[in-house]
């Protein structure tokens, strides 16, 4: 191992990998990226001419970062200190100028002058960022790469759709035989690319991620090992993990890949080749790729091949790795949680119901539980029993602040909960949206949406805007007016009303945003939109105008939500935090901009609760664990102003990142009628997410049916511990309704603000 490697494994939670390809293991997503620049700039100090091929996309931000700082501030003294702790003692700064770039991959057809095109992305952040020579590099510029008769990439493919079986049979019109041509002159190109980086002795320094299927680069699960640069499909997890690149998933199963190949990335047998991996949600994806002999439906363990070759990971990533679980329960400190942890498992794998399982059955296991009796069994039982109990509890006379990085972050984290907690008039509850969430609302829709609105001001069907204060004072008004008016329109089951009252609030936010005085203004202004929105790309950065719009209908989507439950319109605030700016890397919060709003809701409402995302490695939506860290920087500041020893921080979790069960102290039953109330509520309010333009890639539907899957599967979690008849012969009526759970995990102010310290710790270079 490296230097740098070395001093990091020291500290890794496991010291002595046992799997065929090392690994090292950091607390969070912002370590992987600084231990990774470290690295990096230690393989190119001791390679100054070597051939390196970088990631693009979310997964590499903090190594862009940090390489970043330490490349133009070398000298600083702190900077010095944090590579000289670990392990990275070079003197003199690397030159990257000498250094040879391969672009891994890119989308085809696609424009390199788009900023979502991987081409544009290598040539901002490695190019220019990093300061490499572009002459040294060899790049996937869609543009360069010859088609029929040199025609426009826009007229070959119209609507960029390649019809890969034109490789195969006979084409049926005169456009078929230059898209068959091209296909195939793609073909040769791949082919001069893969020889390109041949004759610059492979690919030295490789970094990449590994996706939900264990695509490495673009080779998705399945491809050959032997496999070399090449055009190709994708399949669904690789789909939905590039639709916040192309602007929806309507785009982006119709777009083709250009990616190295697997034997391209081991061809050279020196080669350093890294892969970085955070969040519990890809622990099982590791676990197949590190534990496993090299197979076509893992890519990852094609790099057995290589002695070079390493996985940085954060510990959910390392968490199903047989040395993660064999340190865990070996380890001398033991805890109910593990024994929680270890019982569950053992249900699992024996298929037998916790009540039945006996002493034997848990020491087979191997692990040594201290004082393992028949009343330890017992006690796990009774633990589980407890937290339910707990989600059963009627809470009063309490002040809930809800907290979401994006819009339906709250719903879909425990509406079932909030359904009963709100019922209660002794109970006070606000809701909070730190981000405007824009961009998870698609240029299709939003046109959609305009259009709609410019159809019922031509009817005059929207018949506020006749009003002579309207464009002065009345847009500003009676905003629970229209949103009473919309679940009017829901209950009567009439969608043209519900259309009607969505272009009601659109045209209160154009007269917002543009300051529109009349009807004429208004109407121009629409038309504008439109042209602009006709001259966007799929996936393009939208001007802070149409962002605000798309915020703001986001906004509006929200306190409908909430109005299903008596909720109004002044109790869900719209912080808009400014780091959120629709960049692919958003910038950190800071104080006056992301701090002080929150700080100063918290003066204003005094929660006694406070529930938010708790996302502790930062390996879901990077919106997340900035909001986390916003939010426990307001707390701790608010603590300099009052007493918290009483706060108690919820943490949620959603369709990004869930829970153990053993993790959970608030067990949260939810009923078949919750579930349908999710799903009505969800696609009656949520109209710009209805068709899950980005969806998880754990399910091609909206994030309310993924929702209820986990929900159902942590149930059945549960059933396993306690028996199904705990569930269907309970005295209680909610528990004999219980289909699915929530979990909930419940912390003091101090233990929050600690949880994200460490987080904090390891962004400014504490790993």
């Amino acid at each position: 191992m490296s230097a740098v490697e070395s001093t990091l494994l020291k500290r890794s939670v496991t010291s002595s990998p046992t799997t065929i390809v090392p690994y090292i293991v950091v607390d969070n997503f912002p370590q992987l990226g600084l231990l990774t620049s470290l690295r990096f700039l230690e393989w190119v100090n001791d390679n100054p001419e070597g051939v390196i091929s970088l990631p693009t996309g979310k997964t590499p931000e903090h190594f862009i970062k940090w390489t970043n700082h330490f490349i133009h501030n070398w000298d600083d003294e702190k900077l010095e200190k944090i590579r000289k702790d670990n392990g990275l003692t070079i003197q003199k700064k690397p030159e990257l100028n000498g250094i040879h770039f391969v672009q891994i991959d890119e989308f085809y057809p696609i424009s390199p002058k788009q900023h979502n095109s991987f081409y544009n992305y290598v040539q901002e952040y490695y190019i220019k960022g990093f300061g490499l020579n572009y002459d040294r590099g060899l790049f996937i510029n869609c543009d360069e790469i010859p088609t029929e008769n040199s025609q426009p990439l826009d007229k070959i493919f119209p609507e960029s759709r390649v019809d890969l079986s034109l490789r195969f049979r006979a084409p049926e019109s005169k456009e078929e035989e230059d898209q068959q041509q091209t296909i195939y002159m793609v073909d040769q190109w791949c082919s001069d690319y893969e020889n390109n980086i041949e004759d610059k002795g492979g690919i030295g320094f490789f970094l990449g991620g590994v996706g939900p299927d264990g695509h490495i680069a673009f080779n998705v699960r399945g491809s050959d090992h032997n496999s070399t640069t090449r055009l190709m499909g994708t399949n669904f997890e690789t789909q939905a993990a590039a639709a916040t690149d192309l602007g929806g998933i309507e785009i982006s199963k119709n777009r083709l890949v250009i990616t190295i190949g697997l034997s391209t990335i081991t061809a050279n047998k020196d080669a350093t080749a890294i892969i970085i991996a955070a969040g519990a949600a890809k622990a099982k994806i590791i676990k197949s790729s590190l534990e496993c002999e090299p197979d076509n439906q893992y890519p990852a363990t094609v790099l057995h091949r290589l002695k070079g070759s390493r996985f940085y990971l954060t510990r959910g990533a390392a968490s199903q790795l047989s040395d993660s679980i064999s340190r865990v329960y070996n380890d001398e400190d033991w805890s109910n949680e593990k024994t929680q942890r270890l019982f569950l498992q053992t249900a699992q794998k024996l298929n037998t119901f916790g009540p039945r399982l006996r002493v034997p059955d848990i020491s087979a296991n191997g692990f040594n539980i201290p004082g393992l009796d028949k009343n330890t069994l017992q006690n796990v039982i009774d633990d589980f029993k407890q937290k339910i109990e707990k989600g059963l509890t009627v809470i009063e006379n309490e002040t809930f602040l809800h907290t979401g990085p994006h819009h339906d972050d709250i719903m879909l984290g425990f509406l079932p909960y909030i359904i009963h907690l709100i019922r209660s008039p002794k109970n006070k509850h606000y809701f909070a949206n730190m981000t405007s969430g824009f961009t998870s609302v698609t240029n299709a829709y939003i046109r959609e949406v305009i259009l709609q609105t410019k159809s019922f001001i031509k009817n005059n069907r929207i018949q506020m805007i006749e009003y002579p204060d309207f464009f002065d004072t009345g847009f500003a008004l009676k905003m629970d007016k229209d949103v009473y008016h919309y679940l009017d329109r829901i209950a009567a089951n009439n969608l043209e009303g519900k259309s009607r009252g969505l272009s009601h609030r659109v045209v209160r936010a154009l007269t917002d945003i543009y300051g529109i005085k009349n009807k004429t203004e208004l109407n121009h202004k629409i038309e504008d939109i439109l042209t602009y929105l006709d001259r966007c790309y799929d996936g393009e950065k939208n001007i802070p105008e149409i962002q605000k719009l798309k915020g703001m209908i986001r906004e509006f989507e929200e306190e409908l939500v909430w109005a299903h439950y008596g909720v109004q319109v002044k109790d869900v605030r719209h912080l808009r935090l400014g780091f959120y700016s629709g960049d692919i890397f958003t910038e950190e919060p800071e104080q006056k901009r992301d701090v002080e709003p929150i700080l100063n809701l918290l003066r204003e409402l005094e929660p006694t609760v406070i529930s938010l995302a708790l996302d502790p490695e930062g390996s879901g939506p990077d919106t997340h664990y900035k909001v986390l860290q916003a939010i426990a920087e307001a707390v701790r500041q608010w603590g300099k102003e009052t007493d918290l020893s009483k706060l108690k921080i919820w943490g949620y979790r959603n369709v990004w990142y869930r829970f153990d069960p053993a993790e959970a102290d608030i067990i949260v039953p939810v009923s078949i009628n919750s579930m349908a109330m999710l799903r009505d509520t969800f696609l009656n309010c949520y109209l710009s997410q209805k068709n899950a333009s980005f969806p998880s890639y754990k399910l091609d539907g909206p994030f309310c049916d993924l929702t209820q899957k986990i929900w159902v599967e942590q149930h059945q979690e549960m059933e396993m511990v306690l028996g199904k008849d705990f569930w269907y012969q309970n005295d209680h009526p909610r528990l004999r309704a219980t289909h699915g759970l929530v979990f909930l995990k419940e912390l003091t102010a101090s233990e929050f603000m600690n949880e994200a310290r460490r987080l904090e710790k390891s962004m400014e270079g504490q790993v």
